[in-house]
């Protein structure tokens, strides 16, 4: 018979810290109280791991091996650490041994899925910047390495590592505590828990800046958050809503690029690469939030934007899709959460559902200072005056977009519909 194919130990290894570092650096956030050192003691299991399993073999429990590592490690720091040394010679007079002293670790009890939410949480202190909660966010809860965190966001990898750095010690600054808040600042700290996983979530999708329309391991990586958020806190309904939101969308990923590597809109893409099993997930994630809506818990904006995914992963083809329910769904959107954004996807939605004069109508109530140098609203004006059959100013607005998006790939795009436009114009 041949041999079974050996598992590869580097493979493992970082299959084991992508699976386990968020509960890792939780739990030895728990034990130490200082976030920084977490991360450390858990860098130092990674790399024991990465040198030893190759000699010894992929463990039985990767993550129980890596946790004890990390263990060891925290007991030596302490019995290192000058301060306290100086209190293990005061136990030692008053209780005749040092062992009393030394944090005991590998006794305490693992309250794994609660430290992963207090450090969820933490990441997402109010002391910080949403960009900052973002970048520490995917350093330790989702376990990104500096290098793979700046790519995402086009930065330079030491520019990263200078804001992940600012942000810890922001948060000793801070005195930010490794307790999960209660009342209205748990509501509060939930709310931009789930705004950083989706800002993390919409860079990859729909890249602000450089030559590629997306990002896929951001994509990922917001998806697998969203997930595990869902599991940590699955009686609310608003959690489940991102969930949804995110896999549905995410389900896109294949069909949103062609094989040229151009992007293709939602309309025009083969829905057959669509990833059903996704979609499975989010329709799955959006009923469990429409059980619990049924029970009283409050719906927001991912919940509604969830719904109006929904509708779209519904429809066999594009033609299909019922945008008289989408339009109705985001006009309570429109109420639930206002915004800029909100207003010009509705205009999209008016647009398809009762003809491109109402989405005209809906989009010159929206001030476009108010998205600063998006392109957003003028590709939308393209979009509809395109449909209106008003060709020549539908590639002036595109035209307009093109150079004011950041984005190459979108660029191309915008470009080509300012050209499609500007010859289907009549001479004049």
């Amino acid at each position: 018979m041949p041999a079974e194919p050996r598992t590869d130990p580097t493979e493992a290894v970082l299959a084991a810290w992508r699976a386990e570092s968020a509960r890792l650096v939780g739990a030895l956030t728990r034990m130490t109280r200082d976030v920084d050192l977490a991360e450390d003691l858990a860098q130092d299991a990674l790399v024991a791991a990465l040198e030893q399993w190759p000699a010894t073999g992929v463990p039985d429990n990767p993550g129980a091996w890596l946790m004890t590592t990390a263990k060891r490690r925290g007991v030596d720091h302490f019995r290192r650490a000058d301060t306290l040394r100086r209190k293990v010679a005061e136990l030692a007079h008053d209780h005749g041994g040092e062992e009393d002293a030394v944090p005991d670790l590998d006794a305490q009890v693992d309250h794994i899925e609660d430290d992963v939410l207090r450090l969820v949480f933490l990441t997402c202190h109010p002391s910080l910047t949403p960009e900052s909660r973002a970048a520490l966010t995917l350093r330790l809860v989702g376990g990104l390495t500096t290098a793979e965190i700046a790519r995402g966001f086009l930065v330079s990898e030491s520019t990263m590592g200078q804001r992940i750095s600012r942000a810890k010690r922001t948060l000793a600054t801070a005195h930010a505590e490794f307790e999960l808040p209660a009342g209205e600042e748990r509501v509060d700290r939930l709310d931009d828990v789930m705004a950083v996983i989706y800002l993390v979530f919409n860079e990859g999708y729909s890249a602000t800046a450089g030559d590629d329309w997306m990002r896929p391991d951001l994509v990922h990586e917001a998806i697998r958050l969203a997930r595990m958020l869902s599991d940590l806190a699955p009686e609310e309904p608003e959690v489940l809503g991102l969930q949804a939101l995110l896999e549905i969308q995410g389900s896109r990923t294949a069909a949103r690029l062609d094989e040229h590597g151009a992007p293709v809109l939602l309309e025009a893409q083969d829905r057959s690469r669509w990833d059903q099993l996704m979609i499975r997930r989010g329709l799955g994630a959006l009923q469990r939030a429409e059980q619990r809506a049924a029970r009283g818990h409050p719906v927001g904006r991912y919940f509604l934007q969830a719904s109006i995914a929904a509708e779209h992963a519904r429809a066999a083809r594009a033609e299909d899709t019922d945008w008289r329910r989408i339009a109705t769904l985001y006009d309570v959107l429109a109420t639930a959460a206002p915004g800029p954004v909100v207003e010009v996807n509705r205009a999209v939605a008016h647009g398809r559902a009762f003809g491109p004069n109402a989405g005209l109508a809906v989009l010159d109530a929206v001030d476009p200072a108010a998205l600063g140098d998006s392109p957003l609203v003028a590709s939308v004006r393209g979009d509809l005056l395109e449909r209106a059959g008003l060709h020549a100013e539908a590639s002036r607005s595109f035209a307009q977009a093109a150079a004011l998006t950041r984005n190459e790939g979108e660029r191309g795009v915008l470009r080509r519909r300012a050209d499609l436009n500007d010859a289907a114009s009549p001479p004049g």
